[in-house]
């Protein structure tokens, strides 16, 4: 039987064969926002310089009286520096598609220096002929940003919390009305500043009545409680305010503090190390919510009921009392930020003199991704252009003061469309919680 073909031995699979394996596939999905928008203020800028713009150079000044020492001032020629740009930019649009064909996302840092880049260029493109104060630039615009930034911590807590809270720009503008009536009274400018902390919680309060406790609509109690207190504060400030400025609407004014060592180190200390002490109220508050929301059991409870109400109260949390706490809290951080109007910015109270900031700071919010971090750089963004506008036309720029007017609100629209990429908000914010 030596003829009968031996049975075939296992060996190792060909080449051919297909290897089937149980581990997930994961199919990355990048968006397209990124590179679009590189694309887009890539063109706007050479379409900017190739069109308008004055030939000279631009000088960047860094120092500022009082440092350890001068930095130097930066002078670069106008037109060359902005077509130096373009062409980076277009260089950092090309890498951002290249990474999309090739499903990868475009990394923070890429996106933080094309911003760097692109700005300089602007800036060299804008202020040819002229100087740039950019100790100025930047330390004004971190004094804008700061209701901003106050009202965007208050808009990060109600909504981890499961509470829309429309309610921001109400409870600056409540906030900044009572620290000047409060202030003036008192002739000081911590009442003042405990007195917007009051008017936000009692505008807080109102919001979770109708909101968690009679499960009204939020986004409709918002925007009511908005209108309300415009025209609640009007009036107070055309009958009560305005017939007696001098003892109700002329509350005193924070002053800067200098730290010391710290406000002398160039470039930075003038920046953040010498400013009024609701700034560095505001560097705290940025450091407490951030590590409560996610280092302390309170926080954990914040984000559960914003999360999945239903299944924190199955292990004991209280979900509306939890939320009425959370958007009280909230309310005090936005109302202080509505005293910076009239204690820091101007002493005393005009109607809806914070301009719809809150409106701003709801959307700093949603650019931060719900995050305390996030939605505070988001919101110094928009302080920055903010700032950036008024400095502009100060040194004579070409840019038209119209669009410089709107430049804000163009970087808010831009912010929230383009660069927040994919961004989920609380599962449950906005639901009304009813317990079975």
């Amino acid at each position: 039987m030596s003829h009968l073909a031996k049975p075939a031995t296992a060996g190792p699979p060909s080449s051919s064969s297909t290897e089937v394996t149980d581990e997930p596939q994961v199919i990355p999905v990048v968006s397209r926002k990124t590179p679009v928008l590189f694309s887009i203020l890539t063109l706007a800028l050479a379409a900017a310089v190739l069109l308008g713009g004055e030939s000279g150079d631009t000088t960047f000044r860094l120092a500022s009286r009082d440092d350890f020492f001068e930095l130097p001032e930066i002078t670069v020629p106008s037109q060359g520096t902005a077509w130096v740009v373009v062409v980076l930019l277009a260089l950092g649009s090309a890498e951002a598609w290249r990474r999309y064909l090739a499903r990868r996302s475009t990394p923070l840092w890429i996106a933080a220096a094309f911003a760097f880049v692109a700005m300089v260029g602007f800036l060299s493109w804008a202020a040819a002929g002229g100087s740039i104060p950019v100790v100025g630039l930047l330390a004004g615009s971190l004094a804008l940003a700061v209701p901003l930034v106050f009202g965007a911590l208050g808009g990060v807590l109600g909504e981890r919390a499961g509470v829309v809270n429309i309610a921001i720009d109400g409870q600056l503008l409540a906030g900044a009305f009572a620290a000047a009536f409060v202030g003036s009274l008192a002739d000081s400018v911590w009442a003042g500043l405990l007195g917007a902390m009051a008017a936000g919680v009692l505008v807080a309060l109102v919001l979770g009545i109708f909101a968690i406790s009679y499960y009204v609509d939020q986004v409709i109690v918002g925007v009511v409680l908005n209108v309300l207190v415009i025209g609640l504060t009007s009036f107070m400030f055309s009958q009560v305010l305005a017939p007696k400025a001098a003892e109700l609407n002329s509350p005193p004014r924070f002053e800067a503090w200098v730290i010391p060592v710290l406000g002398d180190i160039p470039l930075i200390g003038p920046i953040f190390f010498r400013q009024t002490p609701l700034v560095y109220l505001l560097y705290i508050a940025v450091g407490v919510v951030t590590w409560s929301l996610y280092r302390t059991k309170w926080g954990l409870r914040v984000r559960a009921v914003g999360e999945h109400p239903k299944a924190a109260d199955t292990v004991g949390i209280n979900v509306n009392r939890t939320r009425y706490r959370t958007i009280l809290i909230a309310g005090a951080i936005a109302g202080a930020g509505g005293a910076f109007y009239t204690m820091v910015s101007v002493s005393g109270f005009n109607r809806e003199m914070t301009g719809g900031a809150g409106y701003i700071a709801l959307a700093a919010v949603i650019f931060g991704k719900w995050d305390p971090i996030k939605a505070t750089l988001a919101a110094l963004l928009f302080g920055f252009a903010s700032n950036l506008q008024g400095v502009l036309s100060v040194i004579g720029s070409p840019v038209p003061s119209q669009f410089m007017l709107m430049l804000p609100y163009v970087v808010t629209i831009v912010a929230v469309a383009g660069l927040v990429g994919r961004s989920r908000a609380p599962a449950a914010v906005g639901l009304p919680y009813r317990k079975a």
